[in-house]
């Protein structure tokens, strides 16, 4: 075993070990408070219902289990080295988004993009083995980073009094959200977990929405069916 292809395995834990202690240490986050806004930002259409966020408990532990195993089986080989220098960079910009977001939304918005752009270049070079071990784990978080950086976006855009209100924003959201997924969905062809995640953010913006802005709740259960349906359809990884 090589001392740099370990040290790059070590990295990836050592990321994955601050990004899940991050929202332990930071008494956890509950959201972007109304008041971080110039336009304050109370229950925004576009922010799914709280018990869909609980899906970090499972990105986190599936990302700690990816790195250990990386660590301990595949510290030389050629196909996981290659994720592992921007699955590095993800994690270390999440360990600090949190503390970041407490205090500046829009900084926060920035990182969580670069955590996207990472998190999706280490999807896109994801080993064809270990399907289970190395791509469902990185498709999972990447699939939930998409959701969470347009909901951020639209925060921003509606938080700000940019343009449309946040109903509109939230529209702009629901929309570029559904072509971001299928556009990884339809180019990668070998990720069909992507799409779950950002399913499940729809159904809880659904949720949220049922009772306020109808027509949204509806459009984004349509979209997470479509999402779902790409999902189910994209070719898998030969094994």
């Amino acid at each position: 075993m090589s001392d740099t292809a370990r040290m790059k395995s070590v990295l990836v834990v050592t990321g994955a070990i601050a990004f899940v202690m991050s929202p332990i240490v930071s008494n956890s986050f509950g959201g972007f408070e109304p008041g971080q806004f110039p336009v304050p930002q109370d229950d925004p259409p576009v922010q799914p219902a709280g018990y869909a966020f609980s899906i970090w408990t499972l990105i986190y532990g599936w990302l700690l289990v990816h790195a250990g195993f990386g660590l301990v089986k595949r510290a030389d080989a050629e196909d996981w080295d290659r994720t592992r220098i921007p699955l590095t960079i993800s994690l270390v910009l999440g360990a600090a988004w949190i503390p970041i977001a407490l205090r500046s939304p829009l900084m926060a918005t920035v990182l969580i993009w670069g955590m996207l752009a990472t998190a999706l270049w280490a999807l896109f070079v994801a080993p064809r083995r270990d399907t289970w071990w190395a791509r469902v784990p990185l498709a999972l978080y990447a699939g939930w980073l998409t959701a969470a950086a347009w909901v951020s976006v639209a925060l921003i855009g509606a938080g700000w009094g940019i343009g449309p209100g946040a109903l509109a924003w939230a529209w702009i959201a629901l929309i570029a959200a559904l072509l971001s997924a299928a556009g990884v969905l339809t180019r990668l062809g070998r990720a069909p977990d992507y799409g779950l995640p950002l399913a499940w953010g729809l159904v809880g913006i659904t949720v949220a929405n049922l009772s306020a802005n109808l027509l949204l709740a509806l459009a984004a259960a349509l979209g997470a069916a479509l999402i779902l349906a790409l999902s189910l359809l994209a070719p898998r990884p030969n094994r």
